[in-house]
């Protein structure tokens, strides 16, 4: 009988210390939980860099509103942006690397290019979204098959943790993202694929091999 009440005692106790520390968060360490959590349910024992990552709190956004053309705002008007980030886009032909921005609203993703945009997915039409398990920062966001789509977007980030995580928590599919090993294939045009191979080198770096393909190390 004891027994049962030192360990009744002690998980109302625990209750309690929990209730306390939760009732204590401010409205911005929860949100850091919140997604912290989806990291972890993501990335964790998937993909290499992922430990180092807890100590890095998420930024709300690596660039502010005002730093996008005015020309791009008023193209994406009436959308509440949510995250926008420095990253390099790898052409889907040929593989050159491009400076981009990518702007999350909280209905689409945005691949900016100065005033332009290059290219907007829509998060109900998102079909996945791919990550290798090394320490690269790519992450490649798989598109529908349609005329509206020029294909799937290769991009590099440089945190890609939160970046990945900002994406699919707008979007709502967690449950889409996939950490892959050795290769993926990504849709290059209507009825045409190409093949990106992951592999470990001295140096970070991203070419076009002899075989046409694109290699990460």
């Amino acid at each position: 009988f004891l027994m049962q009440t030192s360990e009744m005692l002690r998980k109302i106790c625990m209750r309690n210390l929990v209730r306390k520390y939760c009732r204590g968060l401010t409205a911005e360490r929860k949100v850091q939980l919140q997604q912290k959590v989806v990291t972890s349910a993501v990335f964790s024992g998937k993909k290499e860099g992922y430990l180092e990552s807890l100590r890095q709190p998420f930024l709300d956004t690596r660039l502010k509103e005002n730093d996008l053309n005015p020309k791009v705002l008023q193209l994406i008007r009436g959308e509440n942006i949510k995250y926008v980030t420095p990253v390099i886009k790898y052409d889907r032909n040929g593989f050159k690397a491009r400076e981009r921005l990518l702007v999350l609203t909280q209905s689409s993703a945005y691949v900016v290019e100065m005033a332009k945009i290059k290219q907007k997915i829509e998060y109900s039409t998102l079909k996945g979204i791919s990550t290798s398990n090394l320490s690269d920062g790519i992450v490649v966001i798989h598109v529908p098959e349609d005329n509206k789509q020029k294909g799937d977007v290769i991009l590099q980030c440089e945190h890609i943790f939160e970046t990945v995580t900002k994406l699919c928590i707008l979007a709502n599919k967690q449950s889409l993202v996939k950490v892959v090993k050795g290769s993926l294939r990504f849709r290059v045009s209507s009825g045409k694929e190409g093949t990106m191979v992951f592999t470990v080198g001295p140096e970070p770096q991203v070419f076009k091999d002899k075989t046409g393909q694109l290699t990460v190390v």
